[in-house]
């Protein structure tokens, strides 16, 4: 944990999804004061038609990022992460803000296991990066 899943219209090439990866999990990492190890980061092509949104009345291709994040961020931190987290995913694979979403589902540590990193995740507020 935090596991960030990137559900994206179309296809990139790797390197565009490993720069954006490592983009997300400096960011990610910076702002949440999370070890680096822990972030997990999916982008999930599915394809032309693949995630919609109504926008005016119509169905519009969209994409969203999924964040499942440690429990107790307050709105106002998990805000500026969100509005980060959408500027890396403009700046690497040009999305569209208009057409980008940010979702939070939020976790306590012991949901949360590492095998390599010692079990449970620690709390938040201990864990150094």
């Amino acid at each position: 944990m935090p596991y960030l899943q990137l559900d994206v219209n179309g296809h990139y090439p790797a390197e565009d999804k490993k720069r954006l990866a490592r983009k997300l999990c400096e960011t990610y990492s910076s702002m949440m004061t999370v070890d680096v190890r822990r972030i997990s980061i999916a982008i999930r092509e599915l394809g032309e038609g693949g995630v919609w949104r109504t926008i005016d009345g119509e169905p519009t291709p969209v994409s969203v990022l999924m964040c499942d994040i440690r429990r107790g961020r307050s709105a106002e931190l998990r805000m500026e992460v969100a509005k980060a987290l959408c500027k890396d995913c403009i700046d690497v694979l040009g999305l569209r803000e208009d057409r980008l979403n940010v979702e939070f589902t939020q976790h306590a540590g012991d949901e949360m296991y590492h095998p390599t990193l010692g079990g449970y995740s620690p709390e938040w507020s201990n864990e150094e990066v």
